[in-house]
C-alpha cells in the first residue's frame, strides 16, 4: 500500500502542503495552528488496530500510540479519518489529541448499552453499495440511507464538528454493484428508478468492476475530498476499492451464491489514496446497522410521509388510528405504499430507544406521551361503555 506525498510545503498554511493530498486544507491549518505552538505535528489516520494506528505525516507514514486519548466515551476513540495532533519525534510516538471532526458516521453498536461506534470520520462523499446479484433489501437501504444522511449531525453528538462556517453535509451516493449482473438494460433502469424514489435527491449509479460501468462517474465523484464505502458483506466494495486504485491492495473472497453475503474480507477501515485525487475509507462488511440519533436522516428518507404528516388533524398525529390523519388517507387511496409506512414506523421507534436510553429529557417525554394515550384510551373505553348502557 502506498502514501505518496506532495513536494515541500510552502509558506501558505495548506498549499503544496505535503498532506494536502489527504484532505490538508485551509480549516484544517487553521484549527491544528494550537498545536503547531507545542511543537506537535499534525496527521491523518488511515488505520487503527488494537490501541495504535498508523497515520499520514508530512515525512510519511508513523505508527503511533493512542494511549493519551482514550476516553470513556467509545464515540471518542481515535477512527479512521481523523486528523490528529501527535509527537514531533520519539519511540514510540504519541497521538495527544484529535482535531474536531467534520462529520461522523456512526452506527449503534449490537450491546445492549445503546453506544454508538464511529465507523468514519471527516468524510465528503458516503457511498452505500448494494449488490444487484441478489434482490434489493430496501429496508435496508433506507437504514442506510437514514444514518448517512444524519452524518452531519454525527460530529455534533461527539461535541466535535465545524468551529467555524457552515455545518458541513457529506455527499450520499447508492452505488448498485455487480450490474453485469443484470443483462437487461430496462431491469438495472427500473431498480435505479425504485431506488431513486425512495431517496429523493441522492444519486443513484449502477457500477460494475467487471465491464467498468459507472466507474468514470463515480471516480469523478470521489476524486475530491474523502469518501466511504458502506454496505454488508459481499457488496463488492473491496473489488470497487481494488478497481479505483488500480491495484489489488484490498483482499477479495466470493460471496455466496444463495444470498449474495460474503465473509468479511475487510477486517479493519482503511484510507486509501486514488491515483486521480481523494481519498477512501473502505469499510468492513456490517451485519447490523443500529440507528444511533437518526432522526433528521429518517425524516429525509420519509419525506413524502413527513410532508402528509403536516396535513394531518392533530399535530402529535401517530399515524395510527387518528381521525383526519393524511397519512393513513394515502395509505387508503393507494399513493403511499403501506412497506414505507411500516418501515418509517419501525426506524422511528428504535431511533427513538435509542436516544431515550441516553437523554433523560427524551425519556421524561416518552413517558408522558404513554400516560396520555393510556388516559385517552381508557377515557374512549368508558364512553364506549356509557353508551352500551
Amino acid at each position: 500500500m502506498s502514501f505518496p506525498l506532495s513536494p515541500a510545503a510552502s509558506s501558505h498554511p495548506s498549499a503544496a502542503h505535503p498532506l494536502t493530498p489527504y484532505g490538508w486544507d485551509e480549516h484544517w491549518a487553521a484549527a491544528f495552528s494550537p498545536y503547531t505552538r507545542q511543537g506537535l505535528v499534525p496527521g491523518r489516520v488511515v488505520r487503527v488496530d488494537r490501541g495504535q494506528c498508523d497515520v499520514i505525516t508530512a515525512d510519511g507514514l508513523v505508527r503511533a500510540d493512542t494511549a493519551f486519548v482514550v476516553p470513556r466515551d467509545p464515540m471518542r476513540i481515535v477512527c479512521t479519518g481523523d486528523w490528529a495532533a501527535l509527537d514531533a519525534d520519539g519511540d514510540p510516538r504519541f497521538v495527544r489529541t484529535l482535531l474536531p471532526r467534520r462529520t461522523a458516521f456512526v452506527r449503534s453498536t449490537s450491546s445492549q448499552r445503546s453506544e454508538g461506534q464511529v465507523l468514519a470520520t471527516n468524510i465528503d462523499h458516503i457511498a452505500i453499495c448494494v449488490s444487484l446479484a441478489v434482490e434489493l433489501d430496501l429496508g435496508r437501504l433506507e437504514r442506510f440511507l437514514a444514518l448517512a444522511l444524519s452524518s452531519s449531525a454525527g460530529a455534533a453528538l461527539l461535541g466535535d464538528g465545524p468551529r467555524t462556517g457552515a455545518e458541513h453535509h457529506p455527499q450520499v451516493i447508492v452505488l448498485l454493484t455487480k450490474a453485469d449482473l443484470v443483462p437487461d438494460a430496462v431491469t438495472v433502469t427500473h431498480l435505479v428508478q425504485d431506488v431513486e424514489a425512495m431517496a429523493p435527491g441522492v444519486q443513484v449509479l449502477p457500477v460494475s468492476s467487471t465491464t467498468g460501468e459507472g466507474l468514470d462517474v463515480f471516480e469523478a465523484v470521489v476524486s475530491g475530498g474523502t469518501s466511504v464505502l458502506l454496505g454488508i458483506s459481499g457488496a463488492g466494495k473491496s473489488t470497487l476499492a481494488n478497481t479505483l486504485l488500480g491495484q489489488d491492495v484490498m483482499e477479495v473472497r466470493a460471496a455466496r451464491a444463495v444470498d449474495g453475503k460474503g465473509r468479511h474480507t475487510t477486517t479493519t477501515r482503511n484510507l486509501l489514496i486514488l491515483p486521480h485525487g481523494g481519498v477512501l475509507i473502505d469499510t468492513p462488511g456490517l451485519r447490523g446497522v443500529g440507528l444511533f440519533d437518526a432522526e433528521a436522516g429518517v425524516g429525509e428518507v420519509f419525506a413524502e410521509i413527513e410532508e402528509l404528516a403536516a396535513g394531518c388533524r392533530f399535530h402529535d398525529c401517530s399515524h395510527t388510528v387518528e381521525p383526519g390523519c393524511a397519512v393513513l388517507g394515502a395509505l387508503a387511496d393507494g399513493t403511499l405504499p403501506e412497506r414505507r409506512l411500516d418501515s418509517y414506523r419501525k426506524l422511528l421507534r428504535e431511533n427513538q430507544r435509542i436516544v431515550a436510553k441516553t437523554d433523560a429529557r427524551v425519556r421524561s417525554e416518552i413517558l408522558r406521551d404513554w400516560k396520555r394515550k393510556g388516559a385517552e384510551g381508557r377515557a374512549a373505553m368508558q364512553a364506549k361503555r356509557g353508551r352500551a348502557r
